[in-house]
C-alpha cells in the first residue's frame, strides 16, 4: 500500500487568502471570458466555499463561512457593472451584491454546512477515541 500523503489544513488566513484569491481569479476570467456572467461565478462561489471548509484546520473550521461571502465580493469586483468614478464602481458592486443575494447565502451555507459536518465527525472521533483509551485501561 503507498504511504499516505498528508492532507493540506491551511490556517484561518491561509483558507481565507486562498478564497479571495481564487474568487479574484474566477470574477478576471468570469469578466474576460463571458462578459461577467453571474452564474458561472455563483457556481465556482459554491464550490471554492466547499474546498475552504474542507482544507482549513480543524481548529480554524468556523472562519470559513465568515471567509465566503469576503470572498464573492472581491472577485465580483471584476464583474460589477458602473465605471469612472469611485461613487459609479462602488454602487455597481453593491447591486450586483444585492442581486446576487442567493449566491452568496448559498456558498455560505454550503461551507458552514460542510464546516459543522467535519466538526460533528471530529467530535464523535475524539469520542470514540476517549472511549477506548477508558476501555483499554
Amino acid at each position: 500500500m503507498p504511504p499516505r500523503l498528508p492532507r493540506p489544513r491551511l490556517t484561518a488566513l491561509g483558507s481565507g487568502l486562498l478564497a479571495v484569491l481564487l474568487m479574484m481569479v474566477f470574477g478576471g476570467l468570469d469578466a474576460l471570458l463571458l462578459g461577467g456572467s453571474p452564474a458561472p461565478y455563483g457556481c465556482c462561489f459554491v464550490l471554492v466555499s466547499i474546498a475552504t471548509a474542507l482544507w482549513v484546520r480543524p481548529a480554524d473550521l468556523l472562519t470559513a463561512p465568515i471567509a465566503a461571502p469576503i470572498a464573492f465580493t472581491t472577485g465580483l469586483i471584476f464583474i460589477s457593472d458602473g465605471s469612472g468614478s469611485f461613487g459609479s464602481r462602488a454602487m455597481g458592486l453593491i447591486t450586483a451584491l444585492a442581486m446576487n443575494a442567493g449566491w452568496i447565502y448559498g456558498g455560505t451555507v454550503a461551507s458552514l454546512l460542510t464546516a459543522l459536518v467535519r466538526k460533528v465527525l471530529l467530535v464523535a472521533r475524539r469520542r470514540a477515541a476517549r472511549r477506548q483509551g477508558s476501555a483499554a485501561a
